[in-house]
């Protein structure tokens, strides 16, 4: 039996009787991992170094998009994305929350906090009779006022200002965590995360809820359970991975002036035991959706806040044959892992191509609920309900980002937008443009700007348009310096 793994669901045995689901309103289960890459998941990729048993499970019973997005390479700007159905350029909420990185120019200005007047998923459900779960990192707010018990959440087990598990214990209790209290000891976070989340499904059983998990893991720091440390050690001297390469030189992956060292092979046993440790927790939760007879009218999303961590901070995963890792503009900072299962509805083992992006989780759970949309809310939102009942596609002709700051990992300032197969990443500090064909080239290596400028011309209008929808703000001059570009 595995070290660390408690049963929660006997404590709800007695209760597992047939109780009558609310069929007019499904239940929501969000499942949000922390820093978790496109190619962390055996769905995404068979060759994955990690075990992912639940979440390839996951993917085999509903739809997996194969081109899912996150608003931003970095956590806070796609978790504002996600609870607001908003791109954060909206209201400047550019970069991780308290990122002031300089480089070359000092970094747009920065919103960091979510404000008070947007209205949640959870307070738009709330006011249609659901009950509303929180668990885990929130980083959306400096103060109480800001945190999920404010913003919608009946109940908060865990969300605060943090952007990580910085407390004595790191992964283990004590947590030093203001919103979570201390368990026994040994107790793990991602475990005890999934315990209160069934904890709240069963007691709401009789009513519909939203239940939002958003793992601290698999961010740094990076600390896994001591039993499965041990197992990818032994399997990565069993593969031979330390006889390969590890990184990548320089001038082969990034842009001379900017050189960073990428990892290139999945091989960090501690990383691999933060992944499995996740997917065994939400193994966790799955399995109590059936226990508590709550599978056939529950709705389940996952996804990832930004792409793998690949050249910093250990440098602990990689994302290849994607390009960069978080914090970049590249396809590995911010295609994601998109999974949704809708029982009866979706067709499992289903696979959707089209492009779509973390603003449009906000109008699918309104529509799946049976809820009047909002507009005003989520304006850069799409409901996907067409595409997950095969009736219809997206009316939408782009995908932005905006991303004026210099990223801790190494990335630069830029501007995206994806148009078709096309993507067009625009540099920020001096205006030069790279475009690549991702269908025929998802590695972002054959750049075809100075080959298509027509197209060229299109997207980056088309970009610019957008910059001034939204309201965009761009580098700012140091002090006696030089002016950076502007659009």
């Amino acid at each position: 039996m595995r070290l660390f793994i408690s049963c929660p669901i006997l404590l709800f045995a007695a209760f597992c009787i047939a109780v009558p689901a609310a069929a007019e309103k499904p239940n929501f289960l969000f499942i949000l991992v922390d820093d978790l890459g496109y190619m962390d998941v055996g769905a995404y990729n068979p060759e994955c170094f990690y075990d992912t048993p639940n979440i390839d499970r996951l993917a085999a019973e509903g739809m997996k998009f194969t081109d899912g997005y996150v608003a931003n390479p970095v956590c806070s700007p796609t978790r504002y994305s996600i609870m607001t159905g908003k791109y954060p350029t909206r209201v400047g909420a550019t970069n991780w929350f308290a990122g002031n990185r300089e480089g070359r120019f000092r970094p747009a200005p920065l919103n960091a906090r979510m404000p008070l007047e947007e209205v949640t998923p959870a307070q738009a459900l709330r006011e249609h009779d659901y009950a509303t779960f929180y668990a885990g990192k929130w980083h959306l707010g400096p103060t109480a006022e800001y945190w999920p018990e404010n913003r919608g959440f009946d109940v908060n087990k865990g969300g605060f200002s943090a952007g990580g598990p910085y407390g004595p214990g790191k992964y283990f209790t004590p947590y030093g965590n203001p919103r979570l209290e201390d368990g026994p000891e040994g107790e793990h976070l991602p475990d005890r995360l999934a315990t209160e989340t069934v904890r709240f499904m069963a007691a709401n059983r009789e009513r519909p809820f939203l239940a939002y998990l958003s793992f601290y893991s698999v961010h740094t720091p990076l600390v896994g359970r001591p039993d499965l440390v041990a197992k990818y050690r032994e399997k990565a001297e069993r593969l031979e991975l330390h006889e390969k390469e590890q990184f990548a030189d320089e001038e082969q992956v990034w842009p001379i002036d900017r050189p960073r060292r990428v990892r290139i092979v999945q091989s960090h046993a501690v990383y691999a035991a933060m992944v499995e440790a996740m997917d065994e927790a939400v193994g966790k939760v799955l399995q109590a959706l059936k226990d508590l007879e709550l599978e056939e009218n529950t709705v389940v999303f996952f996804t990832s806040d930004n792409g793998g961590l690949s050249t910093s901070e250990g440098s602990p995963t990689s994302n290849l044959p994607l390009r960069g890792g978080k914090g970049w503009l590249y396809e590995g900072g911010i295609r994601e892992p998109y999974l949704v299962k809708w029982p009866g509805v979706t067709r499992p083992g289903s696979t959707s191509a089209v492009p779509v992006t973390s603003v449009d989780y906000y109008p699918t759970i309104l529509e799946m609920a049976g809820v009047p949309a909002r507009p005003e809310q989520h304006k850069d939102g799409v409901s996907l309900v067409p595409l997950l009942k095969g009736t219809g596609d997206l009316d939408r002709d782009a995908i932005f980002w905006h991303y004026p700051h210099y990223s801790n990992q190494g990335g630069f300032p830029g501007g995206a937008v994806r148009m078709g197969n096309y993507k067009l990443i625009e540099r920020y500090e001096d205006g030069r443009v790279h475009l690549y064909n991702l269908a025929d080239d998802i590695g972002e290596r054959a750049d075809l700007a100075e080959q298509l400028p027509e197209k060229v011309g299109s997207m980056r209008e088309r970009l610019h348009a957008w910059y001034g929808e939204v309201g965009a703000k761009f580098l700012q001059p140091k002090p006696g310096g030089p002016d950076p570009w502007r659009p």
